[in-house]
């Protein structure tokens, strides 16, 4: 333990502690430089902490690095009317209303206070900004929404082109004997009992990519935005296909699917920013399960699954920086199992042998590391260690096999921010159970 002793010791002294001043990211915001695509993690869904000082980063990206957008691990078409809120093409009157297409277990990732402030800060910020090419812009990058991304690409097709939109509107039909849930089709696909939507879905994907010179020509660069959130909706649907069909396929990696699509995503929103004329620069907010380079993770690089960490360093090299999250005990918002309601549930005190419990070891409560240049004392932060790992699932009881895992922090990230307490997000829609907290493990005899 004298060894643990001396690595805490080491760190406490290089670490730069977060005491609530301005200055406290400034070695963070020297570090990114000019990169274009900063990924910021978290080690849960559900710690405030986490949601605050990723807003308070982004801002000053926004103001002092001239990012242009925010991809986040959320559903294309829900983020999209957070977009479409914060940059002025508004269907909606307030933060609260661009929220409302969070309707998917779990809702508190996105329904939350911390959230809340942000798109009203975003819409504000924006309203400063007279070219509505250059405001900030919000969009998600994930692939689950297969029915909603299917509704939002007849939606368009039906406003510009009533003919293209019943080919779509044929083709999508593919899928109205599998009902609503995505996973119903994919047991279906599995167990031989029908025929895949594959084919349907490409085919539409190719026709609304093919329509793009058209649409410019006809009704100019301002529709482009729509035209984009179209094609993207059309990728999602076709990513998403393949992900429900290959779910219950022994031997494919949907996890794979599902992070190559986000890489996917950026970059082609990278693209698009590029297009109306700026440089792209995107924040991106997403798990450190999928922030974190897979490469320096035990669990993904055994099964040779790649994380958007990876991918974004692969594809754009010292131009991705990766700033990873942690907490040693708490509070969280998660539920117990899934499609579950939203509890508070107490963080377990981190286990001996993780990162956690070495940070926590420094005595520093909250503090800031850069993990590039780490000096010889702290060299063995490259070394093997157990990290925590919570989703929106938290299940304390088995929480050694559940939630930790063997990383190398130092090459998994280029900054990690410890927060040694942290709290769980608030809800919009707080339920009993989130407002009772977690009952004792002794209840109902515990005093």
């Amino acid at each position: 333990m004298k060894a643990e002793s001396i690595l805490a010791q080491a760190i406490a002294e290089q670490a730069t502690p977060i005491v609530g001043a301005h200055t406290d990211f400034d070695l963070l915001l020297d570090r990114i430089g000019d990169a274009r695509f900063v990924l910021l993690g978290e080690a849960t869904h559900g710690s405030h902490e986490f949601y605050r000082i990723r807003a308070e980063l982004t801002k000053r990206l926004i103001r002092e690095k001239g990012f242009s957008a925010i991809a986040a691990e959320a559903d294309w078409p829900d983020a999209y009317r957070i977009n479409r809120f914060i940059r002025g093409m508004r269907r909606d009157t307030d933060a609260a209303s661009a929220l409302g297409d969070f309707q998917r277990f779990p809702q508190w990732m996105w329904r939350n206070s911390d959230i809340l402030d942000l798109v009203g800060w975003l819409a504000s910020h924006n309203e400063s900004i007279a070219d509505p090419a250059l405001r900030v812009g919000f969009y998600g990058l994930d692939l689950y929404s297969l029915h909603s991304s299917m509704a939002s690409v007849l939606t368009y097709l039906d406003e510009h082109d009533p003919k293209a939109a019943q080919r779509a509107r044929d083709r999508y039909g593919c899928f109205d004997v599998f009902g609503d849930e995505p996973q119903t089709y994919g047991h279906a696909i599995a167990a031989g009992i029908a025929s895949d939507c594959e084919h349907e879905v490409l085919t539409q994907l190719v026709e609304v990519l093919k329509r793009r010179g058209d649409m410019l020509r006809r009704d100019g660069v301002m529709a482009e935005d729509a035209q984009f959130e179209a094609e993207q909706n059309a990728r999602v649907v076709a990513h998403a296909e393949e992900y429900y069909r290959m779910m219950y396929v022994g031997g494919v990696s949907t996890w794979n699917l599902r992070d190559t699509h986000m890489a996917d995503t950026l970059d082609a929103l990278a693209e698009f920013l590029e297009r109306r004329g700026r440089t792209a620069k995107i924040v991106v907010w997403a798990h450190n399960s999928h922030v974190g380079d897979s490469d320096a993770m035990s669990h993904r690089a055994e099964r040779d699954e790649i994380t958007i960490g990876h991918l974004c360093r692969e594809r754009h090299p010292g131009d991705t920086v990766l700033v990873g999250f942690t907490t040693y005990d708490g509070t969280v918002t998660a539920a117990t199992d899934w499609g579950g309601n939203a509890e508070r549930k107490r963080v377990r005190p981190a286990l001996p042998g993780s990162f956690e419990q070495l940070f926590h070891r420094t005595g520093v409560p909250s503090f800031l590391m850069l993990l590039d240049d780490l000096g010889e004392a702290t060299a063995a932060l490259h070394e093997p260690r157990l990290e925590r790992a919570i989703g929106v699932i938290y299940r304390p009881q088995t929480e050694r096999w559940s939630h930790y895992f063997d990383v190398r922090l130092a090459d998994q990230l280029n900054a990690v921010i410890h927060v040694d307490r942290t709290r769980a997000l608030e809800p919009l829609e707080r339920t009993s159970q989130w407002e009772r907290g977690e009952l004792p493990e002794t209840y109902p005899t515990g005093l």
